[in-house]
């Protein structure tokens, strides 16, 4: 892990020192039979994702809208605004400094296993790739992704999952926001298209010395969420 990652893991377990449960992966009545037989035979292994990036319901401090989905790329969270003060919390994976969108969209569309058309920037940063790789557990989308329309026109950002669950925590992708199989799955149930999506500006996120997300209260998993 390099120096930059240990020290999101350090803010996050700052951000997270009161932290009394977590919240298990998706119940299997989350996955569909195509889930289940495309996930038990993923062509990577399974990470060992750090206890701060797994999945929690934390105490929320911002005023969206419940079922308002809020990115905070500072310290690698996303967060599914609940009732009462609360929200669900997922670790993810960011785009670079340099490939960082923010602003407000909205869910305009939803796909279960989707196919990947790298773009032209994709095809001249990464090398020779592929120009379609159909959706599967091989795919880099994952999962689910969801698709990110600002003013009724695609973003080219999306939320999707990954086959690279280790990098959950770390500023590699593409500018996309990446998610483990298991959490987007969980997050694609609960979003509907038109949920409203807030990416925090770099910068404006929580960090050690200004948590103005989340605090470090949370609430047990019998709150029925």
């Amino acid at each position: 892990m390099t120096a930059k990652a240990v020290a999101f893991v350090a803010l996050a377990l700052m951000l997270g020192g009161c932290m009394q449960s977590v919240i298990e992966p998706a119940p299997e009545t989350n996955l569909k039979p195509r889930d289940r037989e495309l996930l038990a035979n993923a062509p990577y292994q399974q990470a060992s994702i750090p206890e701060p990036f797994r999945r929690h319901i934390v105490s929320y401090q911002r005023k969206e809208a419940p079922g308002t989905i809020v990115v905070d790329s500072d310290a690698r969270f996303l967060y599914y605004v609940l009732p009462d003060g609360q929200a669900i919390r997922y670790g993810i994976t960011v785009g670079e400094d340099a490939m960082r969108w923010s602003g407000v969209a909205k869910v305009g569309n939803k796909t279960e296993w989707p196919g990947w058309t790298p773009t032209a920037s994709e095809h001249a940063r990464l090398g020779p790739l592929p120009n379609y790789v159909s959706g599967g557990p091989h795919n880099p989308m994952g999962a689910r992704a969801l698709y990110l329309y600002e003013g009724g026109k695609d973003t080219l950002y999306r939320i999707h999952g990954t086959n690279q669950p280790e990098y959950i925590g770390q500023a590699i992708s593409s500018g996309c926001i990446r998610m483990t199989n298991e959490d987007v799955i969980d997050l694609f149930n609960r979003a509907k298209v038109g949920t409203p999506v807030v990416v925090i500006a770099p910068g404006q996120g929580d960090s050690t010395s200004r948590p103005v997300v989340a605090s470090t209260g949370y609430p047990s998993l019998n709150s029925g969420y």
